[in-house]
């Protein structure tokens, strides 16, 4: 497979390339536990919110729900319901990845924390299974084990919607829904590894969401054919507002934690973050590999701060999408993310935003400031002028891509990443090339 080859040759790379220091030797035990702790976090701290059943009937709603973009869990159900719901799903892909040998990565915990940021507001733990099952059969239909497949997988369940649109959006009795349901969403999850590992030479690796951007192939051919029988999925936008003081001490005091853990994780200090922040993110950029455990947690809390500082200084609202798109976020500072490549972007959305028809603090101005960060590496690697070009191009990207795969693709701007991503960097590669020749 041409996209697991490509992250274990850039594993060896990175193993060879690594900045070795006096940092505490931390174990592949001690790095699950972490990551544990911070899951049944996220779960137990539901009960904050809500009483325990208020948080079941919660749960009830937002299993049974469409579930299509943008569906935020927090208004479905409630916030406890969401936190739980993250938590626990955050909890099953710890337990696939463990029970799968997987090593306690960067790129792992970027898809922990994902589905754990998607949990607040599409995925749930009704629509997952489906695609988790596609991707075993499609293994052993290739003889090879679960573990290879396993990040198409736990990224894969972007097309967890897929799931409940069918069971719960059409006009179907219930029983053949959810059937229907379920056997689209086990052929989407089979045909996703062949993709997956083609798809990543469209962008070059300049897309963090490569599993984003084959998810959202899959979901606009099952659109086609949707509309094709006279299917249309309906508008959703369905946020919550107004938690926002409450919100914000619960994800500071949670980002907090996680800077003052990477301080004892490396040895007490920063040493060594500024080097991380030199890196250029481009696919496979695995911080916790080639730099170390503590430096990634200094790293993902930092990213976590700024992102809810950004959506707090422009008075936007704190809600399940949101706070998905700063998990997101956060993840991905473990696996290509860091604040200076990060940061060009976020300006490239707010420069769009007032000259364009978007609001800056608005739902999707927040969301795709967030989730654009997929494009961290076109800073990382060109520069952050241009790192301001992708922003400002990616949110009209966005804006446009989401009617392809009818809201099915939690991960559209992944999607629309990949696209912006394909046009710009042969482009900037060539003028490069010109400017080099002219030298």
């Amino acid at each position: 497979m041409v996209f697991s080859k490509q992250i274990d040759v850039s594993v060896k790379t990175l193993l060879k390339n690594r900045t070795f220091s006096n940092t505490l030797t931390i174990t592949e035990d001690i790095k699950y536990l972490v990551v544990l702790a911070y899951a049944t976090f996220i779960l137990v701290s539901s009960v904050f919110f809500n009483t325990p059943a208020q948080i079941m009937q919660g749960l009830f709603h937002l299993t049974l729900s469409p579930s299509i973009l943008l569906s935020d869990y927090m208004a479905i159900g409630n916030i406890g319901a969401a936190f739980f719901n993250s938590g626990l799903l955050m909890i099953v892909a710890l337990v696939i990845a463990r029970i799968n040998k997987a090593h306690m990565n960067g790129v792992i915990i970027a898809a922990i924390f994902t589905i754990g940021g998607f949990a607040l507001f599409g995925k749930n733990i009704y629509n997952i299974w489906p695609i988790f099952i596609g991707v075993y059969l499609y293994s052993t239909f290739q003889k090879e084990r679960f573990s290879k497949f396993i990040l198409v997988a736990l990224f894969g369940t972007a097309l967890a919607p897929l799931v409940s649109q069918v069971s719960f959006g059409l006009d179907l009795p219930r029983i053949v829904s959810i059937i229907l349901g379920y056997f689209l969403g086990i052929t989407a999850g089979f045909i996703l590894p062949p993709l997956a590992n083609h798809v990543v030479k469209f962008h070059q690796g300049f897309n963090l969401y490569n599993i984003g951007f084959t998810c959202g192939i899959v979901g606009t051919i099952f659109m086609a054919v949707f509309r094709s029988f006279g299917l249309e999925n309906p508008a959703t936008f369905i946020v919550s507002e107004g938690y926002n003081s409450i919100l914000s001490i619960y994800l500071f005091s949670l980002f907090a934690s996680m800077i003052l853990l990477g301080i004892v994780f490396n040895n007490g200090s920063f040493k060594g973050f500024s080097k991380l922040m030199e890196r250029s993110g481009k696919l496979v950029s695995d911080f916790v590999i080639s730099d170390n455990f503590g430096l990634s947690f200094i790293n993902m809390g930092v990213l976590g701060l700024i992102s809810t500082c950004y959506v707090l200084i422009l008075r936007g609202n704190l809600n399940g999408p949101v706070i998905g798109g700063i998990f997101t976020v956060v993840g991905f500072a473990a696996f290509g993310k860091h604040a200076k490549n990060v940061t060009p972007i976020f300006i490239g959305v707010f420069i769009a935003s007032f000259v364009k028809v978007w609001e800056v603090n608005a739902a999707g101005g927040l969301l795709t400031a967030l989730f654009g960060t997929t494009l961290a590496p076109i800073s990382g690697i060109f520069g952050w002028k241009f790192g301001v070009l992708a922003g400002f191009l990616h949110i009209s990207m966005v804006a446009n891509v989401g009617y392809l795969h009818g809201g099915m693709n939690l991960y559209n701007n992944g999607f629309s990443g990949g696209l912006v991503a394909a046009i710009m960097v042969p482009i900037i590669t060539s003028l490069r090339k010109v400017d080099n020749d002219e030298e």
